[in-house]
């Protein structure tokens, strides 16, 4: 088997940065992790200091991913050597247990690390994600509420349970995790815009317009994002289609509709997509638009 370094004619020190690059900015590049990292861990292990630790943690996780097992495990024993007793070994070798769906066996290493230390954040989460593995929604949504007593400023895990409740469409609960999220995040578009998918879900003419408030709001956050952009043109164009709307506030919403359309139409020519899947897309935009104003005149 042919090595990377022979390969790419890079040297050891630029192997073992390019996994720090990938640590830090939390690549799950697993496939090209393992093969970097295992040629570092069998060449050139004498020359990595303490660095050769978390390279074995990176390269277990990488394994794991790639279903090789053989390698996971001769990480995770040189770990368990190294460091005996180590709750975060522990919770490598509860990982290991789930990749094998050995969500018992897990739970009780996770079990053991709270009994001894009952605030490891790690070992409670990994507890939460079995459930979801597991299809046990309802018990991950208590036990995700339970943590979040005790560590409020976890945003994280306010996004998961976010998501947890859209699953079970608790769209109100939701609503309520994301709204957490914004005030700690006032800043985040991607909070805002979901928040706004969530209140267009929920319906009703009260839910559209704080829906499209909140899809505007993310736009100006984020001018590049046609998620946002295409839930300000549908969110517009269903209170202007609402009966219970006034006619000022259909002909509003009309216009905010008609400025997205001519938004998305402007995005899709700098994109320089097929002309023919522009066209048609912007000939149902059209064509909504144009309904709306006949319903309007």
């Amino acid at each position: 088997m042919s090595k990377v370094s022979d390969l790419y004619d890079v040297t050891w020190e630029e192997m073992r940065d390019k996994m720090k690059t990938w640590r830090e900015e939390n690549y799950r590049n697993s496939e090209q992790i393992l093969e970097v990292g295992e040629e570092l861990l069998s060449e050139h292990a004498s020359k990595l200091g303490d660095d050769v630790w978390i390279i074995h943690e990176q390269v277990m996780i990488a394994a794991l991913d790639c279903g090789r097992d053989d390698l996971a495990m001769s990480s995770l024993q040189e770990l368990r050597r190294q460091f005996p007793g180590s709750h975060r070994v522990k919770k490598l070798t509860g990982l290991r247990f789930e990749a094998m769906e050995r969500y018992d066996d897990a739970l009780q290493i996770y079990d053991r690390i709270l009994q001894e230390d009952p605030t490891n954040t790690a070992a409670r989460k990994r507890k939460i994600a079995i459930r979801k593995a597991q299809g046990r929604n309802a018990e991950a949504i208590r036990e995700l509420n339970e943590y979040l007593e005790q560590f409020v400023g976890d945003q994280e895990a306010w996004h998961e349970l976010a998501e947890l409740y859209i699953n079970e469409l608790d769209y109100a609960k939701a609503a309520f995790c994301l709204e957490e999220l914004i005030l700690t995040n006032p800043h985040n578009h991607f909070y805002y815009q979901q928040f706004a998918e969530v209140k267009y879900t929920q319906g009703g003419l009260e839910n559209l317009e704080l829906s499209r408030k909140y899809f505007s709001q993310a736009l100006k956050l984020n001018n590049q994002s046609m998620r946002a952009l295409f839930g300000l043109y549908i969110s517009s164009i269903h209170i202007a289609s609402n009966p219970k709307a006034s006619a000022k506030t259909k002909k509003d919403n009309v216009k905010y509709a008609t400025w997205a359309a001519n938004q998305i139409k402007r995005a899709y020519q700098l994109a320089g997509r097929a002309m023919k899947d522009t066209q048609s897309s912007l000939k149902a935009v059209e064509d909504m638009l144009e309904t709306l104003q006949i319903t309007q005149s």
